[in-house]
């Protein structure tokens, strides 16, 4: 009787990215190519090694940071 064919193999899992977020008003920094799907469900790449991904939503090129962030301070805490 044959033997039945193997199954295929798994895929092996995508290797991690890298993600620093160095201030909570600044941008967040990822280890790219990076592959953004946005608010409409487009999907917007970057092949850059590190990419800035807006965390304020004041950029001109939302998703990727433009320094928008600073031109406007954070409230101070005594304000908030």
């Amino acid at each position: 009787m044959p033997r039945p064919p193997d199954p295929p193999p798994e895929p092996a899992p995508a290797p991690a990215r890298r993600v620093r977020w160095p201030s909570p008003v600044g941008p967040m920094l990822v280890e790219g190519p990076v592959d953004v799907v946005t608010d409409d469900g487009a999907i917007v790449r970057s092949e850059r090694p590190v990419v800035a991904l807006c965390t304020c939503r004041r950029s001109r090129i939302f998703p990727w940071c433009d320094t928008s962030h600073r031109r406007r301070l954070p409230p101070s805490r005594d304000e908030a």
